[in-house]
Formats: C-alpha cells, structure tokens, sequence
C-alpha cells in the first residue's frame, strides 16, 4: 500500500553500469507523450513519490544508453478510450528513431475497435503489449480482455501486465485487491497456453504464488521492477536465486523512480549471482520474449 506521499532517496547515482556485468535490457522503462508524463508525475506527486528525472522520451532513452544500457523495452498505457492510436503512433515513431528500443502498444480494454487497435500496432512495429490494471480497472475474465489475449496469442505477441495487487493506492479508481489476484492470472495462462504473459514487480505481493506458477506455466515471465531497491513497503520477496532462471527479467520504471537510476543494477551487481543466471536475467531472457535480433555491428542494437 502506498501512503502518499512516500519520500524521496537521496542516494547517489553514477554516470555508468557496474563494471564486469553482461549486457544489460532495461525490460520496464515508461515512455510517453510529454503532456501525459506531466500528469503521470502530478500523479505521482500527490499520491506516490517524488520523480528524481523528469525526463521527456528521447531523453530517457538518451540517459539510459549514454551510461550503457544495451537495449530497452519501452511501455505505456491507455489511461482512458480513444487515445491508445495516438499513443501507438507515438511509441513507433520512438522506434524508428532508436534502433535499440522495443516497443509495447496499449489499448484501453473494452473500447470499440480494441483488437484492430492492438493489430495496428503489431503492424507499426510494436513488439507486444502493456496493460495496467490498477489504472485502467478491467476485470481479467471480460470478454474486453479475452479479446486483448487473443490478439495477441493469434499474432504471437507478448503481453505486459500490471496484474499483481501492489503498490497499491486509494487515489485508484477500483481497489487492486478485487482485481488483481494471482489467481486470476493463472486462469489466463491456463485459457491462452499460447499467450506468452509478464508481470512485473515479480507478482508483488504474491510472491509465493508466481514463483509456483513460474514452475508450472511455461508462459509466464515476471520482471523485478522495483523490487530489488528495498524501498517499497513489500515483505517476502524472493530471493532471484530461488526462481526458475529461463523466466525473469531485469526492469526499473525508469524515469518514474524516487531514487538513483542506478539503484537496482548495482544491487544486483552485488549480490555474487551465478553468471549464467545474471546473464539470463539481465538480456538473454528479455531477447527470447520480445524476440530481439542481434546486430553484430552494434552493442545489442
């Protein structure tokens, strides 16, 4: 739960990634238009946490390469129907100008045309899709979100779902708790076997839950967003070590973070993991979920 509002850290930040890492896929980075980053952080002002980098999308993705980024998977969301073309056109254009971002379309689930919004999208270039529940409050078991999955599932695209119940607001317009329950998911991934699915902040707060649903669905994928950073009032989160290596992904909500870009990665840095788990965590997973190709001539371009 958060209560607004949660505090700025005032850690400090470097100019580069930890030294002796593998290439890093930065899996959950936010872009968007900058009149809607603008009310995104207004929002977060009030009832999350300060934004250290106010940063508009072309320098977000500046910032991130500059200081050795690899690769970044791009997200947003449809925060009401009747804006998920612009924002498609927008993040595909981001695309065209930055050969080493992936980028996720969005539809507001339920608005007329939302499968042709989503195929649109696919055929712009976009890799896949990002839904927020807590924002846009749809029930996982609709015929609106049945519509979304098969999309997807028919033109192999995965889907990024904001479906675990934390961080949690009451500012949200419905209550997480009710709609978003691991349960849930796992009817998904039983329905749509086909449907490759992620959650990110690795289920928070049902850990437990998706570290078992990990071992038994071959669709699923979670990120770590956050969750390393030891600033959420979050228990029980698992050690990386413990869940099954094929399907976790390094993400930081870059730029929406109270603290140092770098937080994360230098955490992760340290904590002596296995080079073959660091390495499946921190690119070659989010190169077989998003189906990124190599340039040889270019650092995973």
């Amino acid at each position: 739960m958060l209560n607004p509002s949660l505090p700025a850290v005032a850690d400090l930040e470097n100019d580069f990634l930890p030294q002796n890492l593998p290439p890093v896929i930065d899996a959950h980075v936010h872009l968007f238009p900058d009149k809607l980053f603008e009310a995104v952080w207004q929002w977060f002002d009030t009832y999350g946490w300060p934004i250290r980098h106010r940063l508009g999308s072309d320098a977000i993705l500046s910032f991130l390469f500059d200081r050795g980024v690899s690769h970044i998977i791009g997200l947003q969301y449809a925060h009401k129907p009747g804006v998920a073309r612009d924002l498609n056109r927008y993040m595909a254009s981001l695309c065209a100008r930055h050969d080493r971002l992936t980028g996720m379309a969005t539809v507001y689930p339920g608005e007329t045309d939302a499968a042709k919004i989503l195929i649109e999208g696919f055929n712009m270039g976009l890799k896949g899709v990002k839904l927020h529940a807590h924002v846009q409050c749809f029930d996982m078991q609709s015929q609106s979100m049945k519509a979304v999955y098969r999309a997807c599932s028919d033109h192999g695209r995965p889907l990024i779902i904001h479906a675990g119940r934390e961080p949690k607001s009451t500012a949200y317009a419905c209550d997480p708790y009710l709609i978003c329950q691991s349960g849930f998911v796992r009817k998904v991934l039983q329905d749509y076997p086909d449907l490759k699915i992620c959650v990110p902040h690795l289920g928070a707060d049902e850990f437990g839950d998706y570290a078992r649903m990990l071992e038994e669905f071959d669709n699923l994928w979670l990120d770590t967003t956050m969750m390393l950073a030891d600033y959420l009032p979050c228990s029980g989160i698992p050690d990386l070590s413990d869940l099954r290596p094929d399907r976790i992904m390094f993400g930081t909500d870059f730029p929406n973070l109270p603290y140092a870009w770098d937080r994360e990665i230098k955490r992760l840095a340290e904590m002596s993991l296995p080079k073959t788990l660091l390495s499946k965590l921190l690119y070659e997973n989010a190169l077989e979920l998003f189906k990124i190709h190599l340039d040889p001539a270019s650092n995973l371009g």
